[in-house]
């Protein structure tokens, strides 16, 4: 079986220890979707055979392989729902599969990947989006509909980034200095 390295928690891990692998897993992830949804296969057929040696070799690359093909499988109900809700008037069977399984990865590195910027997941979509481009808009289409999306899972509370440059730092200290108040009883 392909998918044997296991996390602890499987739905959220830290993904800070990627190397240089993160776009070309990227890459093999959004082909195996495309291959799943076009051959209605299982995650080992349609991911198996595009892993290099490479990427099999190193532990951390297949955690990381593994959490977002899974956590994709896993929550796509929810994720098109966030789909359907931001691309008005659009069936999600006219979104180019390529297009709509870019936004499922970087709304699942979102959603279930804690220490991974939203901005860098919204920028490596877009990246992705013009190399494998469906039409000439695809780039421009993703970061719209990514950025709408992110928008309103931030104002919901429903993004859980942890560590520097995560979160927005002015809230950061603010907490800070109501704890260390709370601590010496000085009011802030």
């Amino acid at each position: 079986m392909l998918f044997s390295v296991k996390s602890s928690n499987p739905q959220s891990i830290n993904c800070s220890f990627m190397k240089t692998y993160r776009r070309q897993i990227r890459e093999k992830i959004l082909q195996a979707l495309y291959t799943i949804e076009i051959r209605d296969t299982d995650i080992d057929s349609a991911a198996g055979w595009l892993l290099t040696e490479e990427i099999l070799a190193d532990n951390n690359a297949m955690k990381f392989f593994n959490m977002l093909l899974n956590n994709i499988k896993e929550h796509k109900d929810e994720i098109d729902r966030y789909i359907v809700k931001h691309t008005f008037n659009w069936d999600m069977s006219r979104i180019a599969i390529i297009d709509k399984n870019i936004i499922r990865m970087a709304l699942t590195e979102i959603l279930y990947c804690e220490d991974i910027p939203p901005k860098v997941s919204i920028n490596e979509a877009i990246e992705i989006a013009k190399k494998f481009n469906s039409t000439d808009k695809s780039s421009k289409f993703v970061n719209g509909i990514l950025d709408a999306i992110f928008n309103d899972l931030k104002a919901e509370g429903k993004v859980h980034k942890n560590g520097r440059g995560l979160i927005d730092q002015s809230v950061v200290k603010l907490q800070k200095a109501e704890s260390e108040s709370e601590n010496t009883g000085i009011d802030t």
